[in-house]
């Protein structure tokens, strides 16, 4: 991961590395046993990559394009409902019995209707604003609003549990004695591959090249026969993906519900700051960090104050704390 990052921005990792392990100790010292450790450790880790799902487009489109897109979470909450009715819809049960196949075309048909609303987002809404920022946070924001207003009229205002289960969801494994279901290390090594998959993208390929200097000089590029807007929409285009992705993943076990819009949104927020705005990177690093912040004062809370407040509030005292030391965040630029 240190090869991805900038030279001058290692002294960051140093500092990353420090309050993981302290995070961690502070963990197990709490905990008392392995077994414990383990599920908080597992909890902050599937947290951080459902956080990271979000905020990775957030961090995309706003380091790239300047836009910081408030929707995101609505494409995360219509992930999650179009993966449930595809995945429990009758009909396509009895075309698709294999629950693992259903399960698959249900994601590829999420990822894609995320792709393709964050495309009409992007050509008919944000391309008419994009040298006026207010306005582009107060239309993402509405755009959110008539998302879970959508979602309300379609399938209802009641949440949605995941009822059906298919063989990948039903595997479990033991470690320090604790069961665990195999389909949440799948979640976070979806989110892994996803990190170094999309900074690769952006670093070691001729698109990445190409996006980079739109940003830099769109006039030049353009000037070389590439269609910068049309990139750009590309861009977009991948972040409400991503977000999409992570929601028909994390309905398994989090379900549906309209709740979903906002309830990551927040904490993907503070990742993006944390981690430095503009820095996909540091975004990844950071979501982690918030993870396993929220997981290690839940289980504290849970064990010792009975308030369980302070696990929402956990990523913005550790913002602010970050923040305080280093205003631009973790890995941003002044």
């Amino acid at each position: 991961m240190t090869g991805i990052f900038a030279r001058e921005q290692r002294g960051s990792l140093v500092a990353v590395v420090m309050i993981l392990a302290g995070l961690l100790t502070f963990s197990f010292i709490t905990t008392g046993n392995a077994g414990d450790f383990s599920i908080t450790l597992l909890s902050g880790l599937l947290r951080g990559m459902l956080l990271f799902l979000v905020a990775s487009g957030l961090s995309i489109v706003f380091g790239l394009m300047d836009v910081l897109n408030f929707a995101q979470g609505g494409y995360f909450m219509i992930g999650a409902y179009v993966g449930y009715e595809l995945h429990h819809a009758p009909g396509l049960i009895a075309a698709i019995p294999d629950g693992n196949l259903r399960f698959l075309f249900a994601v590829l048909v999420a990822t894609v209707l995320g792709a393709f609303l964050g495309v009409i987002l992007e050509r008919f809404l944000l391309r008419p604003l994009y040298s006026r920022p207010i306005f582009q946070l107060v239309t993402t924001f509405g755009v959110s609003i008539i998302f879970v207003e959508v979602v309300r009229y379609i399938w209802g205002v009641s949440p949605r549990s995941w009822s059906i289960d298919f063989g990948f969801n039903e595997g479990v494994f033991r470690l320090f004695g604790q069961q665990f279901s195999v389909y949440r290390i799948f979640v976070i090594a979806v989110g892994f591959v996803l990190i170094f998959t999309i900074a690769l993208l952006l670093q070691r390929t001729r698109i990445g090249i190409i996006i980079r200097a739109g940003v830099q000089d769109s006039q030049m590029v353009e000037a070389l026969g590439i269609n910068v807007r049309l990139v750009f929409t590309g861009v977009f285009t991948l972040g409400c993906a991503v977000a999409s992705l992570g929601g028909v993943v994390a309905a398994p076990f989090l379900g549906a519900s309209t709740g979903l819009a906002t309830e990551f949104l927040l904490g993907a927020i503070a990742a993006v700051v944390l981690g430095g705005l503009g820095s996909y990177e540091g975004t990844a690093v950071a979501a982690i960090m918030v993870g396993l912040t929220q997981a290690v004062i839940a289980k504290f809370t849970t064990q010792y104050l009975n308030q369980p407040v302070w696990e929402s509030l956990s990523p913005m005292v550790l913002l602010a704390a970050v923040l305080l030391l280093r205003p631009s965040g973790l890995f941003g630029r002044e």
